[in-house]
């Protein structure tokens, strides 16, 4: 059993009370790590430990541009350790590798873009309506972030949420999930190595109710950033109202992968498997609703179905393996009571269905990659989100009722269209209610590019330029240049 700490205040500490849990392999079905459980007391000691970095020391002394290279370093030195951050995601989370280093290996892009974006951040002088008064506007730092990151991609979403919010001069307090925890752990160390303060990046590891909860309710924490569970968000933004928080929540979804007859059918077929059984369908992205034509619906899922078959699922490590397990044991029962349930509503299992029985695989957490037909939007099977290896197909008879039908959803974070047709690819988007929407392709995201979604799936936007003023507070500075005022009563 490897054994990890958290980082607080440049410091590695066990919890407070001495409380651990262990964390579970789950290509093995063992337990390999164990990490500190901790509770409020840990996470006001590094809440204050991120304040006290905000208020005084180098950090606060740095320049725009200081903070620009150090974030470059940052950077550099997550690069160079991609693969030690690669491997320890996979073990967490069972992803398989060859999307996890990939991954790695695009992280120090946010750095590098936000780290650039450091100096800018411009005020303005406004040409202000009353005499004798000089008014300008600067941008400021909000204080101290919570960065709450899910167990899917546990270093690339709390990235997301760390770069802005360091480029911005916040300190942070990062809350991986209790089943992804080693990465965010050798990611502080790192950012220390490359020259970060002690104190500004610390990481609390433990659950929810006792880490998150005090992290959304802590005095000095100014703004959260969460990404995980509509039920997580309803609780985030619940508790941070209480004390009037700053809040971006990038929740579930149900997106629809939509397949119009005029569509190169290779390629759709490919951005329909991406976008659902890449990551085992552990994606928030997921292309879960597939909408297929019905003119080409039976050849369609015949085709997919066949190219499924030859999907190879085993040890996320081997570069052979195209599917690895879930990532943990609730996520399992979860994805398998869906199944049940479909096959209850009358939906017809073309493939899969249940968990894996093939050799080698009896320990690990593995769903056989399903595709339900036979289903319309109002079962629970395209209305609730599953978060794994489960696909719905729903045909459509025409432009009109797919729109329809994708937008019948109590989610809007994605959605996909496959279409030769350069009308459709520009009328389309418009009418989808996603915050993305992808043409002829799935899956994309980039550091350029917000991401977030609309009703249920959240508020706010990640990545982007934008993004930085997340974490800025816009104060107003008012000069009186006269050498008396004419009235006490100014405003008006």
């Amino acid at each position: 059993m490897e054994q990890f700490q958290m980082r607080i205040g440049g410091v590695d500490r066990g919890a407070i009370d001495g409380g651990t849990y262990d964390s579970l392999d789950p290509f093995k079905g063992e337990n390999w790590a164990t990490f500190p459980r901790a509770n409020s007391k840990d996470v006001d000691l590094a809440v204050r430990s991120a304040h006290q970095a905000f208020r005084s020391g180098a950090w606060k002394t740095m320049t725009a541009t200081q903070r620009g290279l150090l974030l470059h370093k940052i950077g550099d030195i997550l690069t160079a350790n991609a693969e030690r951050l690669a491997d320890l995601e996979v073990k967490n989370n069972g992803k398989i590798k060859a999307e996890m280093l990939k991954q790695m290996l695009y992280l120090p892009h946010w750095f590098y873009y936000y780290g650039g974006l450091c100096d800018k951040i411009e005020g303005q002088v406004t040409p202000f309506d009353k005499p004798g008064v000089f008014h300008y506007t600067t941008y400021e730092p909000l204080g101290v972030v919570a960065a709450i990151a899910p167990w899917n991609s546990p270093l690339l979403l709390a990235v997301w949420k760390i770069a802005p919010a360091l480029a911005a001069g916040n300190t942070v307090v990062m809350k991986p999930s209790e089943f992804s925890s080693a990465s965010s752990v050798l990611f502080v160390q790192l950012c220390e190595e490359a020259g970060l303060p002690a104190g500004v990046l610390n990481v609390v590891t433990g659950f929810g109710k006792e880490v998150g909860e005090p992290l959304d309710t802590h005095p000095m924490v100014a703004r959260v950033a969460f990404t995980g569970s509509e039920g997580g968000g309803r609780s985030v933004y619940e508790n941070a109202a209480k004390t009037f928080k700053r809040v971006s929540l990038e929740l579930g979804g149900k997106s629809a992968n939509i397949v119009f007859e005029d569509a190169d059918l290779e390629n759709a077929l490919r951005g329909a498997v991406t976008g659902i059984f890449s990551a085992a369908g552990q994606s928030c992205m997921a292309g879960s609703r597939l909408l297929v034509h019905a003119s080409i619906h039976d050849e369609f899922v015949s085709r997919l179905v066949e190219f499924m078959s030859d999907a190879k699922l085993g040890d996320p490590l081997d570069p052979r393996t195209d599917i690895g397990p879930v990532s943990n044991q609730p996520q399992l029962e979860k994805t398998l009571s869906y199944i049940e349930i479909a096959k209850a509503e009358g939906a017809v299992c073309a493939m899969g269905g249940g968990r894996s029985t093939r050799p080698g695989l009896e320990k690990g957490l593995f769903v056989e990659p399903t595709i339900f037909i036979g289903v319309n939007n109002k079962m629970r099977i395209a209305r609730e989100e599953v978060f794994g290896p489960v696909l719905a197909v729903l045909p459509f008879q025409n432009d009109e009722e797919a729109v329809a039908i994708a937008n019948d959803s109590d989610y809007g974070l994605a959605a996909g269209v496959w279409t030769s047709s350069l009308t459709r690819a520009m009328s389309i988007p418009k009418q989808l209610e996603a915050g993305s929407v992808w043409v002829n392709t799935y899956r994309l995201v980039s550091y350029m590019a917000p991401f977030g979604g609309v009703k249920s799936s959240g508020i706010g936007r990640e990545n982007g330029s934008r993004a930085i003023y997340e974490y800025l507070e816009a104060k107003s500075v008012f000069i009186n240049q006269t050498p008396k005022t004419e009235s006490p009563f100014i405003f008006g």
